[in-house]
């Protein structure tokens, strides 16, 4: 792997993505300038249809953040959001297809509108669907505005990545935030048990980029704390701050109740943000240091991969002297994949250089006791282990004069942004 000479914006850097795996000057461009640029469909074995309390339907959406889509789903429907399944978050400015459960009845599901959501497919299970069904996703993607003459700067990178056999599986930015990458930080805070930082650091906490209107709002809140007034201020979109701001206007100081008026999943976010925070951490210095990430070493801990998924694990199969060779044919079939951790309270570390890596990211941000939760049990995480290469399967692109197309396929949890940014080197602005 050679080293990498291409700095990333700060804006990624502030999330954990330090480093581009392949060396050369990207193409530039923006994604997203029209929903139909990215459009992102779940491929998913869904639940059998039988007799049961849950309506299984196709969900297709166009510029819907899926908390947000949620929670009007659970409003149009009269049902806790709770009672809606859903396999895995999708990107808010994209048209979007995903399989979602309801626990309700299927003629409700059926007669439920919201604006640019089209709901298809119903029919009845036994079984809902729950985080992490799906196998992976397709993405149809165009960049637009490149630069001029890129065909040869972009195929030198594609064939990195081929060679490679994918690119670095950090968490993109869609994770943390584009304009107000926060969320990892909000996590943070809840982990060291500081309620009322955390929220204040989400409803309050004026970045620049936003607009001015919540701009402005969140000023107002963070100089006087006076939450009935900042409802009158807040804008309407900011819905999941109004939430939190309404049951602080109505219980002062119940900081751990505000939180929980938030969907569970998006709460859940939070602490997954923080961990993604620090993995991607521990990603970029193992690049950094020139360690392979389509080899294991000595130390390294892999995941192995049964009937086309990757086999989610907290311990792994550690590599010794005895297995290594085995392993590393299993990774060249793509039966195996290094990893790296996503730590908890019963994170087990890797050995030798990656086990070092691991260890001093941790010693130098967290406890790993902090990630019992008392106060919300429910948030309180073991720890897990992540695939450090996401996997490129049917790629196909187009090149045009200024802009491309491309069509591929990505396991489920890795993002398309990560990969275009190897492609587009941009400011994280441009892939939102």
């Amino acid at each position: 792997m050679p080293v990498v000479s291409v700095s990333p914006p700060e804006g990624e850097k502030q999330i954990g993505m330090r480093v581009f795996l392949t060396p050369r000057k990207g193409i530039g461009g923006k994604i997203k300038v029209h929903p139909s640029d990215f459009i992102v469909e779940e491929r998913i074995t869904p639940p059998p249809e039988r007799d049961g309390a849950f309506v299984i339907a196709k969900v297709t959406s166009i510029n819907w953040e899926t908390f947000n889509l949620l929670l009007q789903l659970s409003k149009k429907m009269g049902i806790s959001s709770h009672m809606i399944g859903i396999a895995g978050t999708k990107d808010k400015r994209a048209i979007t297809k995903q399989v979602m459960s309801f626990k309700t009845s299927l003629d409700t599901v059926k007669n439920a509108y919201i604006k640019d959501v089209e709901i298809t497919d119903c029919y009845t299970s036994n079984r809902p669907i729950s985080w992490g069904d799906h196998i992976g996703n397709t993405f149809k993607i165009t960049i637009r505005n490149t630069r001029n003459n890129i065909k040869k700067q972009f195929t030198i990178i594609l064939d990195k990545i081929l060679e490679t056999g994918g690119f670095p599986n950090f968490f993109g930015v869609q994770r943390f935030g584009v304009i107000r990458p926060i969320t990892h930080i909000v996590g943070k805070y809840i982990i060291e048990g500081n309620f009322k930082k955390a929220i204040l650091t989400y409803i309050c906490n004026p970045l620049p980029g936003e607009g001015e209107e919540s701009y402005r709002a969140r000023t107002f809140l963070q100089q006087t704390k006076d939450f009935k007034k900042a409802l009158e201020i807040y804008p309407s979109y900011l819905l999941f701050e109004r939430l939190m701001i309404s049951h602080l206007a109505r219980n002062p100081d119940d900081w751990i109740g505000a939180l929980l008026t938030l969907p569970p999943h998006l709460v859940q976010m939070f602490i997954h943000s923080y961990q993604s925070y620090l993995f991607n951490l521990i990603l970029s210095r193992r690049i950094k240091e020139d360690l392979p990430l389509n080899r294991a070493l000595v130390g390294d801990v892999v995941l192995p991969v049964r009937n086309r998924r990757i086999m989610a694990d907290r311990e792994g199969i550690p590599v010794t002297d005895e297995n290594l060779e085995k392993v590393n044919r299993q990774i060249q079939e793509e039966e195996a994949f290094v990893s790296g951790i996503l730590p908890g309270f019963e994170t087990h570390f890797g050995g030798g250089k990656m086990g070092q890596i691991e260890k001093k990211i941790i010693d130098d941000h967290v406890s790993l006791t902090k990630f019992v939760i008392p106060d919300i049990p429910r948030l309180t995480s073991r720890g897990f282990r992540r695939i450090l290469l996401a996997p490129l399967t049917n790629f196909d692109y187009t090149i045009y004069q200024n802009y491309v197309t491309m069509e591929f396929d990505l396991s489920k949890g890795c993002y398309a942004t990560c990969l275009l940014r190897e492609f587009m080197k941009a400011e994280p602005t441009h892939y939102q």
